[in-house]
């Protein structure tokens, strides 16, 4: 029987993604900071949309990702430098949310309630991530073998990708939702908008960093 993708390049693939998924990064920020200020179900709805920016880049993958960005590298450059100044504006959003008075709690609720759904910004901060683009291109092209089809390697690829990270984005999320529950402390929620805009410009620096 003649398996889709090598055996011992899968187990290989899935210890390098082990690392990867773990590691701290602009998508793992993203959701410690959706955690610590929107709650678990936000976290899910984050979750759910980076990993949708995954698939996406997967299929840009399956069309030559790698001969893409080598004719259009400014392209790919400008996508991330916009996902940059989105994600640096969403930190720069919450640290004035928390120095600016409010009457109560339901204040910050409201405050938070007026933002982009957790879908879409975790969608576009995943699509923007050039940690992305340098897994496609560099990370992902040893462990294809040319002599077998495509279309299968990279749905098993995608399949270990999108499981780790939804494991690892999740299990941060969740624990930046566990610091919530102190937000009826005036005092400390003004010190949670702050850390959690700075985690988010945080995010943005490495964005920028890995052009």
């Amino acid at each position: 029987m003649s398996w889709p993708v090598d055996p011992q390049l899968y187990v290989a693939f899935c210890g390098v993604m082990a690392v990867l998924a773990v590691t701290p990064g602009p998508a793992n920020l993203f959701s410690i900071a959706t955690g610590m200020e929107r709650g678990r179900r936000a976290v899910l709805l984050a979750v759910a949309g980076m990993n949708l920016a995954t698939l996406v880049w997967f299929g840009a993958a399956a069309l030559g990702l790698g001969a893409l960005v080598t004719a259009f590298p400014q392209a790919f450059r400008w996508i991330a430098i916009a996902g940059a100044i989105y994600v640096g504006w969403l930190g720069v959003s919450s640290i004035r949310a928390a120095l600016t008075p409010v009457a109560g709690s339901d204040g910050a609720v409201r405050a938070v309630q007026t933002r982009r759904p957790a879908f879409v910004d975790g969608f576009l901060v995943q699509l923007a991530n050039p940690k992305a683009v340098l897994f496609f291109t560099a990370v992902l092209p040893p462990f294809l073998d040319v002599d077998r089809p495509a279309a299968p390697q990279l749905a098993l690829f995608a399949a270990a990708v999108i499981l780790m990270d939804v494991i690892t984005m999740t299990t941060y999320g969740f624990g930046g939702a566990a610091l919530a529950r102190r937000m009826d402390e005036p005092r400390f929620r003004r010190w949670f908008g702050v850390i959690v805009g700075l985690l988010l410009l945080t995010a943005a620096v490495l964005i920028v960093s890995r052009l």
